[in-house]
């Protein structure tokens, strides 16, 4: 429309200007003000037409939104209640394609991104796995948004909005955080006579423990080494530095960083050799060594806050029904730190506010979407829907309001006890050592363990890969 517009009235510039050319000198000031006044018109038709394009129309949107909050996740509910109520408030609709958070979602959404098929909204992490769709400038930076919504997100402690790693800017509003902790079943240590490890647990007290519980006939730790080696990659390694140089890759295998992650490999391969782990470790299925762990066959499971989700679905008699659990068996489980060595507390733990909920540029861009986006992550973020999805883990809210604790079950209750003596919390180290180079010591874990490769020469090899990118 506008291209057509602009093409018609050159046209008509271009007829002034022969007649001014064919005729006599009489009629060139006539010519020169007609071509004046043609070119004015023009300017304003591009005005005129640029400002029409910019108004949103005002009729109801559909947003396409992605985020984690599917599948186990304990705010999967929440986030479908907490939708259609935004949607009920506003008119607008949400397309929703959420999905449990693992590799293949994180490279779902970085290739929606190189193709062109990016949501208007994102709800996904905020370390090196953005870096690409924020070096092409695919979605907007906070302050950007500030600039015509200047609340917009004033209701965050800023200093907890994470900083790309690409150009130091806050793109992602967090909703909640995160906490990497052990869980365990009460049931098997009292039956082991093992007690619930406490703040000052360390890893020479857990190997007693653990032997304890391989005595009395349990399997002390539920991993599956050769599926899902990650937390215990982390806390290994972690248990040889401290809060302050964790998130620190290492420039070498031979420097004092390297050195400590030779150590934390060696570390698991003790704990393997010691018979700690189950006996198809190398074989099986984090699904499957977690079942073990909440069917009463293992005792300790180090994973995430959102695990907790998982084992109270556990104790349902049908995990889509809260109202089926069985309080008895809940009862069974509880959180607690993992055990630590050297320079790291036991209550030093790994966690943080690593997601938050990005807007496009393609939204942005939108006249019709722009404010409609704006106004979704606002109401997801505000200080009334922000406590019901951070519930047991952290928000950046400047003024998070009470809990009430007879809103949740046992084991949330439990989790934020434990989370009330955490005396700091460390970005996972894995989030920045990402790709191929985490291949030789992550899927490389059952060479390690049964001492095929050395940890020296796996951990050489995942650094080098990761310093010569």
């Amino acid at each position: 429309m506008k291209k057509r517009l602009i093409a018609g009235l050159l046209a008509g510039v271009m007829v002034f200007s022969l007649t001014a050319c064919g005729g006599a000198d009489k009629n060139q000031g006539t010519a020169q003000e007609a071509t004046q006044e043609t070119a004015q018109e023009t300017t304003d038709a591009e005005e005129e037409t640029e400002s029409d394009a910019a108004e949103p129309s005002g009729a109801p949107v559909e947003l396409n939104v992605t985020t984690t909050f599917a599948g186990e996740d304990t705010n999967a509910q929440n986030f479908k209640d907490a939708v259609a109520a935004w949607e009920a408030e506003t008119g607008n609709t949400v397309a929703d394609s959420s999905a449990t958070s693992d590799e293949t979602f994180k490279t779902r959404v970085v290739t929606d991104f190189e193709v062109g098929s990016e949501p208007d909204v994102l709800f996904f992490f905020n370390g090196a796995d953005a870096n690409s769709f924020i070096e092409a400038g695919k979605v907007v930076p906070i302050d950007e948004i500030r600039a015509e919504y200047p609340e917009y997100a004033d209701n965050m402690n800023d200093d907890l909005i994470a900083d790309s790693l690409v150009d130091g800017k806050k793109y992602a509003v967090p909703v909640n955080g995160y906490w990497e902790a052990m869980f365990v079943n009460t049931a098997i240590l009292e039956e082991a006579g093992v007690e619930k490890p406490g703040a000052d647990y360390t890893m020479d007290q857990f190997k007693e423990d653990c032997e304890k519980i391989k005595a009395a006939g349990y399997t002390p730790i539920a991993a599956a080494l050769g599926n899902i080696p990650h937390y215990w990659w982390e806390f290994a390694i972690f248990n040889h530095q401290s809060p302050e140089n964790h998130l620190e890759v290492p420039a070498s295998v031979e420097d004092e960083n390297g050195q400590a992650w030779v150590d934390g490999m060696n570390d698991i391969k003790e704990l393997y050799e010691l018979g700690y782990f189950p006996d198809n470790t190398l074989s099986a299925t984090d699904d499957e060594t977690f079942a073990m762990f909440t069917e009463g066959k293992a005792a300790f499971l180090i994973d995430g806050s959102w695990k907790v989700g998982g084992i109270v679905g556990a104790c349902q008699s049908d995990p889509e029904d809260t109202s089926t659990i069985d309080a008895d068996k809940l009862a069974q489980f509880d959180v607690t730190y993992v055990p630590g060595n050297g320079d790291r507390k036991a209550t030093d733990l790994v966690g943080g506010l690593s997601m938050g909920y990005y807007i496009t540029r393609k939204a942005w861009d939108d006249p019709d979407k722009r404010a409609a986006a704006v106004s979704f992550v606002e109401y997801m973020t505000s200080d009334s829907i922000v406590p019901i999805f951070a519930q047991h883990t952290a928000s950046a809210l400047k003024n998070a309001p009470e809990v009430d604790s007879a809103q949740f079950n046992e084991l949330q209750v439990k989790a934020m006890d434990m989370m009330s003596g955490v005396t700091s919390l460390t970005g996972a180290v894995q989030d920045l050592f990402q790709g191929d180079c985490r291949v030789s010591t992550f899927d490389g874990m059952p060479e390690i363990v049964t001492g095929k490769v050395s940890a020296v020469d796996a951990v050489a090899e995942g650094l080098e890969m990761y310093n010569n990118q």
